[in-house]
């Protein structure tokens, strides 16, 4: 199998140093935690980067691959003009194997130069001192949990058709309700919900995970959830343990770097 990398990661805009500033200092652990994941995926050596964002063209009952020859990622939004990187797409091995994904689960093709910040941010944490990676962009649908986890079981698929060395990003911020100043109204939902996923991953129960409450879910107002969802898929009957690297919710966000060690 060509998989030689997975991980989970958050994407605060904060954590760029031009953004962030002095509120950087805030989210230090996240900070390190994003700098040790680099260097095992930098000792990884893969070819090949799959990014699963939340902020990418999301469509209601399709899941999206983003097509191009190259990407680039800008963080205007957030006021930051120079902060740039441009990486090249990875466009043989999905055009290889479009129609096999999608005679298992409904997919949309698009042709995206511009990344959302939900893949920016991880990618400039990870991918500064790759040799030319290409990349997938991924993104999800709102469809149910299950349906997540089987669009993963159809990229794993891809992966192990592969001669290349590919590593998996799941890129996804956790519950936003944590405190009164957090972006979502406070809710105790928030904390038991990043508790259970944390608790879930490190007793590698993914199936736990597919399972979980709905309820709880939306109380919690995540983003994560999903992509998490995708990387599991991936990793079905894979031999992996979870390490959670780092948590923290300075700003009422849960922020959760986790890397699965591949067996």
């Amino acid at each position: 199998m060509s998989l030689v990398f997975a991980a989970i990661t958050p994407h605060p805009p904060v954590l760029i140093p031009s953004i962030g500033k002095d509120n950087i200092k805030q989210i230090e652990k996240t900070k390190l935690a994003m700098e040790r994941l680099e260097k095992d995926l930098y000792a990884s050596k893969p070819d090949i980067l799959v990014v699963i964002s939340p902020h990418g063209d999301i469509k209601p009952d399709a899941f999206t691959i983003n097509v191009c020859e190259n990407y680039e990622v800008g963080f205007e939004d957030f006021g930051d003009f120079s902060t740039k990187l441009n990486i090249r797409g990875e466009m043989v091995l999905i055009s290889m194997n479009t129609e096999k994904i999608a005679s298992k689960v409904p997919l949309n093709i698009i042709s995206e130069p511009k990344l959302d910040h939900g893949a920016g941010i991880p990618l400039y944490y990870l991918s500064q001192h790759l040799e030319k990676p290409s990349i997938i962009p991924v993104g999800f649908s709102l469809l149910d949990n299950v349906a997540h986890f089987e669009f993963g079981k159809a990229l794993k698929e891809l992966i192990m058709d592969t001669d290349k060395r590919i590593a998996v990003i799941a890129s996804g911020d956790m519950s936003h309700c944590l405190t009164e100043s957090a972006p979502a109204p406070y809710n105790s939902a928030g904390k038991e919900f990043d508790e259970k996923i944390i608790k879930l991953l490190e007793g590698s129960d993914h199936q736990g995970i597919v399972n979980i409450d709905p309820q709880l879910v939306k109380k919690a107002s995540e983003c994560g959830l999903r992509s998490i969802l995708i990387l599991l898929g991936i990793l079905n009957n894979v031999n992996c343990k979870a390490e959670i690297i780092s948590y923290e919710a300075p700003f009422g966000v849960g922020y959760l770097v986790a890397n699965f060690k591949l067996e």
